[in-house]
């Protein structure tokens, strides 16, 4: 007998409806699994056979052959286990056959029977609703993931027995309702750096523009303290930004056991020693996403940015200028979103004391020069702003009265984000996002701030990309000001705040 169950195959961030076609006849007995199955699916096998005999039915010795379609599509991943389950017993004849319609079924099995969380829950919702089904089975664990997709119905399973159950009618399951409000993780507020006022400008307008922030200074400067605070002044997620988030943890597996709905902007702060394929995205298989795409409408933060290795930050270069990641495979290539804003610290120097007042740098020229190499032009060169932080200064640290709070610092970057939205419609959200040509219609270059940008031109060396940088830098600066026009004061803070990568330099 032939039976059809459907489930969805993942492919970066989306979900692809798959039919489980599942067939029981007479044959030598053997159980296989087609349609260009990766192990992990192969592997089904074992744990649909234990856990249909731990729910009480008798293994059939007859031959089953279990087809993903289409063909074509390569699937991986564990969560066909139920759907594969559900089509032999529709086969078996042990439920009506066409109790399997309109549901998309997905969980892994384990060998007691129980049903197991999976990835992409969240994108399978969202395919289900596109294709006009009725709902999602799934795990219960992933039931509040899959309650974010209006216009659905989801019915949680914790084990086979109640999937077998609710499909031959015998069960209710309690209604999923939408998870409630998050908490916010703690973030650290900016009024505790005592100090270092510019520097907070400068973060001020990296955050409220979206742009890549290089912070340059000796050990004890406040750079990791002032990176660490920056989520703390950014504006809350729109339901667009927290549902592509949320897509990306979903498919990461890394969003089961917390609240459904990721509100708050990420913050990815990957080790020294992370491979290319942890920060890129990679792997053996299907590719996952990295932590350039975990941190995707967030910040991604990069300490003692020349301890990375080389091929690694140069592979940074692609995705901070697109705002995508393609990773190629030989089954094709798949594409994650990673619009973020970049933010990296490190010294100037191996000691760290080169160009410290109260310090003496001890490093010799050879050793200026590797580390000097370490970083290539091209990577620095897309650092929309470059600071040089300074040792904070006695008075600083002891002085009476903390500084401007994360709260009011949020409003204007609040504030200057709605005027970006606005401007350039919901898809864009940042100037740092924003095509060329929509940037260069509403920055009007006056006399004086043509002349100002011809000699940085000339005597900085800007490039073509350093230039469009300090018209985005520039248009963020007139926002955060409320002002529709950018003036000439708006450019000279912005070629100040655009070093053109001589803060390194200089500070060797």
């Amino acid at each position: 007998m032939l039976a059809s169950a459907s489930s969805v195959a993942l492919v970066g961030t989306e979900a692809y409806a798959v039919e489980v076609e599942v067939f029981v006849g007479p044959g030598v007995p053997r159980f296989a699994i087609v349609g260009l199955p990766t192990k992990s699916v192969r592997e089904a096998e074992q744990r649909v056979r234990s856990a249909l005999e731990s729910s009480g039915y008798t293994w059939p010795k007859v031959r089953i052959v279990a087809n993903l379609a289409p063909g074509a599509l390569r699937k991986e991943g564990t969560h066909f286990d139920l759907s594969i389950a559900a089509g032999i017993l529709a086969a078996m004849k042990k439920m009506a056959a066409d109790a399997l319609a309109d549901w998309m079924i997905l969980g892994e099995l384990a060998l007691d029977g129980s049903v197991r969380p999976v990835r992409g829950v969240l994108a399978a919702a969202m395919e289900c609703r596109s294709l006009g089904r009725r709902g999602v089975i799934c795990p219960a664990a992933n039931a509040p993931e899959a309650a974010l997709v209006d216009g659905i119905e989801v019915v949680p399973v914790s084990n086979m027995k109640e999937c077998i159950a609710f499909l031959g009618g015998g069960y209710t399951p309690q209604k999923v309702e939408h998870p409630a409000e998050p908490d916010q993780p703690r973030v650290e507020d900016m009024s505790e750096i005592r100090g270092h006022e510019y520097v907070k400008r400068a973060a001020e307008i990296a955050i409220a523009g979206g742009h890549n922030l290089l912070l340059v200074g000796p050990p004890g400067s406040g750079k990791t303290m002032l990176a660490r605070r920056m989520p703390g002044i950014a504006p809350e997620m729109t339901l667009e930004e927290s549902l592509e988030v949320t897509r990306i943890y979903s498919v990461a597996g890394i969003l089961a056991g917390r609240a459904a709905l990721v509100t708050a902007r990420p913050f990815r702060s990957p080790h020294q020693g992370v491979s290319l394929a942890g920060l890129i995205g990679g792997g053996s298989g299907i590719a996952r996403p990295g932590e350039v795409s975990l941190a995707h409408n967030g910040v991604l933060f990069l300490d003692e940015l020349a301890l990375y290795r080389r091929d690694v930050l140069e592979a940074l270069r692609g995705p901070v200028e697109d705002g995508i990641v393609r990773i190629a495979r030989s089954g094709g290539v798949i594409s994650y979103p990673c619009r973020f804003s970049l933010i990296a610290a490190m010294n100037p120097c191996p000691c760290g004391h080169s160009g410290d007042d109260g310090m003496l740098c001890r490093c010799s020229e050879r050793e200026l020069q590797l580390y000097r190499a370490r970083l290539s032009g091209p990577l620095l060169d897309r650092f929309d702003i470059q600071i040089k932080m300074l040792r904070t200064k006695s008075n600083e640290l002891l002085g009476d009265g903390p500084g401007e709070s994360s709260e009011s610092i949020r409003a204007r970057v609040a504030a200057a984000r709605a005027l970006q939205r606005d401007r350039y419609g919901s898809a864009v959200t940042t100037n740092a996002s924003a095509p060329k040509s929509a940037v260069e219609r509403t920055v009007h270059l006056s006399a004086g701030a043509r002349e100002m940008l011809r000699t940085a031109i000339d005597t900085l060396s800007l490039s073509g990309r350093g230039l469009d940088r300090v018209r985005r830098i520039a248009r963020t600066i007139a926002d955060l000001q409320c002002s529709a026009e950018v003036a000439e004061d708006h450019f000279a803070e912005a070629l100040l705040l655009r070093s053109d990568g001589r803060v390194l330099v200089d500070c060797m």
